[in-house]
């Protein structure tokens, strides 16, 4: 195993990210945010866009996740080989990839996406939506499976924490490092995943989206959650 990813098992990896038209929606503070994160102890942080992968790769030490998100229908986290070629060159270490069973915008296969990384030395993280996705990224040898998509590709009801059962079918089923990632908005919801065999967990809107996590407390003050434009 790759030693960057063996350095992961166990830790927290933090997903900085902001989206358009946010106050945040910047690099330089996007990677403030990312060595904050990095202080706190974050062991990799995961970021989207080629202005923000390069921008972080200067502030921090830890390993990077890259991708690139391009619309906002069907594929489009690091889409294409083209994307995820890209945020290898930006600086990062690890190109997270949809690995969801949709077709892709360039016609290649995931395989075919993660047989070309590899033969440049790109490791790839697979975004996956449901086992079905898990076992197809895990037969095209990506190198780290992830309950990301869970929810969000139309396969699986979306939970309103982190996809349990998916996270131990995908541990139990599988020989490789499988990250847990989405819905994880508290400290307890974390440990809940790592006793649940992840190699190790990602949190984004409850560390660095203060927009979502303000809007969390205004529900609880005024019984009602404000609709937040984009979202």
């Amino acid at each position: 195993m790759n030693p960057l990813i063996e350095a992961l098992r166990g830790q927290l990896i933090v997903s900085v990210q902001a989206y358009p038209g946010e106050p945040m929606r910047d690099p330089g503070t996007i990677a403030r945010i990312a060595r904050a994160a990095e202080i706190g102890g974050a062991a990799a942080i995961r970021c989207q866009g080629l202005a923000d992968i390069s921008a972080i790769k200067g502030q921090v030490k830890v390993p990077i996740i890259g991708l690139w998100k391009e619309g906002d229908q069907g594929i489009y986290i690091t889409p294409t080989l083209r994307h995820a070629r890209a945020c290898s060159l930006a600086g990062a270490d690890i190109v997270a990839i949809d690995a969801t069973r949709r077709p892709r915008p360039d016609g290649r296969s995931f395989a075919d996406v993660v047989s070309a990384l590899h033969g440049e030395d790109v490791m790839v993280m697979a975004d996956c939506g449901s086992m079905a996705d898990a076992q197809m990224a895990y037969e095209a040898g990506a190198d780290i499976l992830s309950t990301t998509l869970a929810g969000y590709s139309g396969e699986l009801p979306k939970t309103d924490g982190p996809d349990l059962d998916l996270l131990r079918e995908m541990v139990e089923t599988f020989d490789r490092p499988v990250i847990c990632e989405g819905r994880v908005h508290t400290p307890a919801q974390a440990s809940a995943a790592m006793e649940a065999g992840a190699w190790a967990v990602v949190v984004g809107t409850a560390i660095t989206h203060p927009t979502t996590i303000t809007s969390w407390f205004v529900g609880a003050v005024t019984g009602e959650v404000p609709e937040i434009p984009g979202h």
